[in-house]
């Protein structure tokens, strides 16, 4: 398939996160869920537009994303992950790759939508040369005792 074919895919095959319902259905969710109605159903977007644009930047959808990142990384320790990395048991081990498999690309598509492609593609990049520096020695090996 080409990688800009859209691929028609039934409502019921199409997986979702645990709790993404009750995410959609909050109250901060509900001007880019009739945003999203007023799309399909072939309206004029510019209500919804409009009441999206009037909206201050706490409560946005991209706040909302970014605000989870933040709370997610504020105390990040590599040690930490290091340690819980090297003592999980295997089914968790299989737990964690499952719940963080798509991540990346998600993660990914969000700036993109943000910055565009070649924005978040230096991004990535720049992210990516700087965390194979990091917490390595000068043979890439990481610190003693972890």
């Amino acid at each position: 398939m080409d990688q800009d074919e859209i691929n028609q895919a039934p409502v019921q095959d199409l997986k979702s996160e645990e709790e993404a319902d009750e995410l959609a259905d909050s109250a901060a969710m509900q001007p880019y869920m009739r945003l999203a109605e007023a799309l399909l159903e072939g309206r004029s977007l510019k209500d919804s537009v409009t009441e999206i644009a009037a909206l201050p930047l706490e409560q946005r959808y991209v706040w909302r994303v970014l605000s989870a990142l933040k709370w997610g990384f504020a105390d990040f320790d590599s040690v930490s992950v290091v340690i819980d990395r090297k003592t999980l048991q295997p089914e968790d081990r299989a737990r964690i790759a499952n719940m963080i498999t798509q991540r990346p690309i998600q993660f990914c598509l969000f700036l993109k939508a943000l910055f565009g492609g070649a924005a978040m593609e230096q991004m990535m990049l720049q992210a990516i040369n700087i965390a194979k520096k990091v917490g390595k020695d000068a043979a890439g090996e990481e610190p003693p005792g972890v």
